[in-house]
């Protein structure tokens, strides 16, 4: 029976549902990172929103609220601080943090993407406070599209970013915790090529880890197994590709950071049919190019001049050997086995020769003849193995410190009058040379780009400015370009055109210039790079639609803080 003041109670209890339903509105409104606009919403736009009653009065600009965040971030005193600070605001407010990003730049790449993103995520565990990715679990492939749904929520997707943390920069195999990785990278796309952030997603793809460390920590995030190989693998991989094409079918794929063994096999199998690149493999070995372009326009050599050493002939040496080797052919005149002839790589058994055990492929294809170097009595010393082979370009991706040492140097400069050196393994303490040694055992004849950010080196009244060989020089100008290309491929010639775009922005005639242009430049070296590779498929008849105007469509399709 009901009592006097129940249908009071009732339309009470009703309003207050109501008001609660009305207020998580709100809330799930500021929480949304892609449309929150802080104290800049004007208190119209509070009021449409139903976010009025959930700020205070004050409406603050974007440059004023960035001022706010540079001050905090200033008064952190650790990188790894900085980045945790920085990235919680890219998740609450994306236009607040690439206003920032925008604003600082030189500053923010290194705490956002290398060479802080490391110590990010060797220390994910301690510090995850909850995701900025989509996740997907070898466990459970039925559900793949679900996670990439519950991600994207809804928005169109141009591009997916995929890692399973087996060959993070220069640490190796973090698992889940590689999931860090992929916050700097998107961080870089939008900041550089103005991708925009909400038609981007980025995918940990969570097959387990063979650190024995995780696996015993009771507070690792991810799948607590060792990794899973074989076709279990290749058909998780299989099902991801398929889910992901289902749902977003003109999307580019990116392959971040995967291991040796998978790396270079993923790529092979689908770049013949998808829109996709392997950053490790083709970024890095694009900007090396670049650097070589350069430098051979300064010292007025020419591609005949070219030898090229690989110490580290991993995954992304190999890549870059590749795409060196691509340029001599497509640009350089020669066919591909004198091409190949040019290179030689050196591993941890030294220089890579026919008939070693457990080459790869990509190492087999650079093995040098047994015995085609008679003079050379260690393989293993690298300074004996530049004596011997005599090149004009030393790449380091060893991960193995001070392995260009003195000695190294000098035999470089023994045989070549301006040779380039280029320790780009990160991070920092894992360069095999500091840029300041370079230039002095060189007595200022080498061209040196590092993989982090270098200081200036004066050496004898001249100021050596120090390219960075990083890859964000070029992957979001490549991507982007593609994407606006409405490519149906990434081909070779896209990439050899994103290397030649930038050779223009080097002063050849500057002594001590660097050869590669400044992050400072990175907005203007990615639009320059995304109308190269959208032009370069459109000639290649890859674009799958017409694009009338590729410097039109980049301007137009550029995402900005409004």
């Amino acid at each position: 029976m009901r009592r006097r003041g129940d249908e009071a109670d009732d339309k009470t209890r009703t309003h207050i549902q109501r008001t609660r339903s009305d207020i998580m509105t709100g809330f799930a409104t500021l929480k949304d990172s892609f449309t929150n606009r802080g104290l800049a919403a004007t208190i119209d736009e509070r009021v449409a929103a139903d976010v009025d009653g959930l700020l205070p009065a004050a409406v603050q600009s974007l440059d004023m609220q960035e001022e706010t965040v540079y001050e905090r971030f200033r008064n952190i005193g650790d990188d790894l601080g900085r980045r945790l600070f920085l990235m919680g605001v890219c998740r609450e407010n994306r236009r607040l943090f690439y206003h920032g990003m925008s604003r600082h730049l030189t500053e923010y790449m290194p705490i956002v993407y290398a060479p802080t993103v490391a110590q990010s995520i060797m220390q994910y565990d301690k510090y995850y406070l909850g995701s900025d990715v989509a996740y997907v679990s070898i466990e459970h492939p039925e559900r793949i599209k679900d996670a990439l749904r519950q991600y994207a929520e809804g928005r169109d997707i141009d591009l997916i970013v995929a890692t399973d943390g087996e060959g993070i920069l220069g640490i190796g195999d973090w698992g889940a915790q590689g999931a860090e990785i992929l916050t700097g990278k998107l961080a870089v796309y939008t900041a550089a090529a103005g991708i925009d952030p909400a038609r981007v997603l980025p995918v940990m793809i969570d097959v387990g880890t063979d650190r024995k460390e995780l696996l015993d920590n009771p507070r690792y995030v991810g799948n607590r197994f060792p990794r899973v190989r074989g076709e279990r693998y290749d058909a998780f991989i299989d099902a991801f590709v398929h889910d992901c094409l289902e749902l977003y079918p003109d999307a580019l794929l990116h392959w971040e950071d995967f291991g040796r063994p998978t790396a270079a096999p993923i790529l092979e199998r689908y770049r013949g049919d998808v829109l996709t690149l392997n950053d490790d493999i083709q970024g890095t070995g694009v900007t090396v190019l670049a650097a070589l372009v350069a430098a051979r326009r300064i010292a007025g050599t020419s591609y005949d001049d070219t030898r090229i050493l690989v110490f580290g002939a991993g995954t992304a040496g190999v890549g870059i050997a590749d795409q060196l080797v691509d340029d001599l052919v497509v640009n350089g005149g020669m066919d591909r086995t004198e091409a190949m002839g040019r290179v030689a790589l050196v591993d941890r058994y030294g220089l890579v020769v026919e008939g070693q055990d457990g080459l790869t492929d990509g190492q087999r294809k650079y093995a040098r003849k047994v015995g085609e170097f008679p003079a050379l009595a260690d393989p293993t010393d690298l300074a004996a193995v530049v004596d011997a082979f005599r090149p004009s370009v030393l790449i380091g991706t060893s991960t193995r410190p001070g392995a260009f040492d003195e000695r190294v140097v000098r035999a470089m400069c023994a045989h070549v009058e301006r040779p380039l050196l280029c320790p780009i393994s990160n991070p920092t303490e894992l360069a095999e040379a500091k840029a300041a040694d370079v230039i002095r055992w060189s007595d200022g004849k080498a061209f040196v780009i590092t993989g982090t950010p270098s200081a200036p080196v004066e050496y004898e009244g001249v100021t050596y400015h120090i390219g960075q060989g990083n890859n964000a020089l070029m992957y979001p100008g490549i991507c982007f370009g593609a994407i606006i290309g409405k490519a149906r491929l990434v081909s070779d010639r896209m990439l050899l055109a994103a290397a030649h775009a930038i050779s223009g922005m080097i002063d050849v005639d500057e002594p001590g210039a660097a050869v590669l242009p400044p992050v400072s430049d990175l907005k203007e070296i990615s639009r320059r790079v995304a109308v190269a590779v959208a032009e370069q498929a459109i000639a290649e008849g890859l674009n799958r639609e017409p694009v009338p105007d590729v410097e039109a469509a980049v301007e137009a399709n550029t995402w900005r803080i409004d």
